[in-house]
C-alpha cells in the first residue's frame, strides 16, 4: 500500500485524536498494513506508549451487510469472557467522519500468522500447531451460543438454507462474467442439503491464516478475522478449515495459495484434522464432503466480489488481479468435488 493510499484509509491526525480520547499513548502516530487479509483492512498503529491494531472496511463498492467491523468488534467483546483467545477490543468508532469508515482498535497480541514460511521458533512443530488449530475450533464450538451476549449474532435454525440464499444473492451482486460452474454447484448444494447438528458459534473463515500461533510452548494465541461469524452449523467451520488446508498434490488456486505452508514436510493432511475434530467432539462427519464444497463455493463468490472491486479501481492489490483466472479455477474445483462426492 502506497503512502498516499495509507493516508487515505488510515489518516494519522484523526487517529491520533481518537487514540488520545481512549488514553492510548501520546504523540505522532505511525501506521502500517499487517496480515495477509484481502477483505477488511488491518493496521499496526504505534505511538509513544501504545502499540495497537486497527480494523476497518476496504474502500467500496461493498456488498450489502459485508465488512461490518463494528459487529465484529462487538462479537470479540462477547467471546472474551468465555475464554476464547481473541484480542481485547479497546475502542469502537461508528463515526465515518473520523477516518472515512467505521473502525475499531484492539490490543496487540504476540504470535505468528503462518502463511508461506515457518518461523524459527516453530520449526519442527507442524503437527503440534495443526493440533492447536483443530483444538481451537473444538473449544469455540463448545462455547454456550445461547449466552445473552452471543445469541443475537445469529439464528440457530436454518443456517445452511440461509447460507445458500445469502451467497446466492452475493453471487448476483458480485459476478462480473459468466461462471456456470458456480451455478451448477449451487444447484447441487441445494439438492443435497444435510441435516445440521446442534448450533454453535461459527467463525465463518476459520483457517490457519486467520489465527496466531505462539511458540515456547506452541499454542493458539489468538483467533482473528471474525467478519463472517454467526450462530449456526459447526460443521461449516470444519468443512471450511479442511477445504482451505493445502496438501502437496493440490492444484494452485486463490485459496490454497494463501496457505502454501501446509504443503511442506511435517504437516498432516486434511484427514488428520477431521479425525482429531471428530474424536474431540463426537460429531459425525459423514457429510463433511458437502461442507467442503460449500466452503469452496462461498470462497469463490466472496473472491469474485474482490475481483469486482479490483475492476472498479478501488484496490490495486495484485492478489485481486490474479482472481481473473483464480475464481474460475476455484469454481471448477468446487464442481469437481461434487462429482467425486
Amino acid at each position: 500500500m502506497s503512502a498516499s493510499d495509507l493516508a487515505e484509509v488510515a489518516p494519522a491526525e484523526p487517529l491520533a485524536a481518537y487514540l488520545d480520547s481512549l488514553g492510548l499513548g501520546t504523540g505522532a502516530v505511525r501506521t502500517r498494513p499487517i496480515g495477509d487479509g484481502h477483505s477488511n483492512l488491518t493496521f499496526l498503529v504505534e505511538r509513544e506508549g501504545a502499540r495497537v491494531v486497527l480494523r476497518r472496511p476496504p474502500q467500496g463498492p461493498l456488498p450489502p451487510s459485508a465488512h461490518d467491523v463494528i459487529r465484529e468488534a462487538r462479537l470479540l467483546s462477547a467471546l472474551r469472557p468465555h475464554g476464547t483467545p481473541v484480542p481485547e477490543v479497546l475502542g469502537r468508532c461508528e463515526d465515518e467522519g473520523v477516518i472515512g469508515a467505521p473502525f475499531y482498535v484492539m490490543a496487540w497480541v504476540d504470535g505468528h500468522v503462518l502463511t508461506e514460511e515457518m518461523p524459527a521458533g516453530l520449526v519442527g512443530e507442524a503437527e503440534r500447531l495443526s493440533e492447536c488449530l483443530v483444538d481451537g475450533l473444538v473449544d469455540l464450538h463448545a462455547v454456550d451460543a445461547t449466552d445473552d451476549e452471543l445469541a443475537g449474532f445469529g439464528r440457530p435454525d436454518g443456517y445452511l438454507e440461509r447460507q445458500l440464499k445469502r451467497f446466492g444473492g452475493l453471487y448476483e451482486t458480485n459476478v462480473t462474467r459468466p461462471l456456470p460452474d458456480l451455478e451448477a454447484v449451487a444447484d447441487w448444494l441445494a439438492a443435497n442439503l444435510p441435516e445440521s447438528p446442534a448450533s454453535t458459534v461459527v467463525h465463518g473463515d476459520y483457517r490457519l491464516g486467520n489465527v496466531m500461533i505462539a511458540p515456547s510452548p506452541t499454542r493458539l494465541a489468538a483467533i482473528l478475522d471474525w467478519e463472517m461469524a454467526t450462530i449456526g452449523d459447526p460443521l461449516a467451520d470444519l468443512g471450511y478449515m479442511t477445504a482451505m488446508w493445502s496438501e502437496p498434490t493440490d492444484p494452485p488456486n486463490p485459496v490454497s495459495d494463501l496457505s502454501s505452508l501446509t504443503r511442506g514436510a511435517g504437516f498432516p493432511d486434511r484427514a488428520f484434522l477431521a479425525a482429531r475434530y471428530a474424536e474431540r467432539t463426537g460429531r459425525s462427519l459423514d457429510a463433511l464432503p458437502w461442507y467442503q464444497v460449500l466452503a469452496i463455493w462461498k470462497a469463490s463468490i466472496f473472491l469474485e466480489g474482490s475481483f469486482r472491486r479490483f475492476g472498479a479501481g478501488t484496490t490495486s492489490d495484485p492478489y485481486f488481479a490474479s482472481l481473473e483466472t483464480g475464481v474460475p479455477a476455484l469454481a471448477a474445483l468446487a464442481l469437481e468435488r461434487t462429482e467425486a462426492t
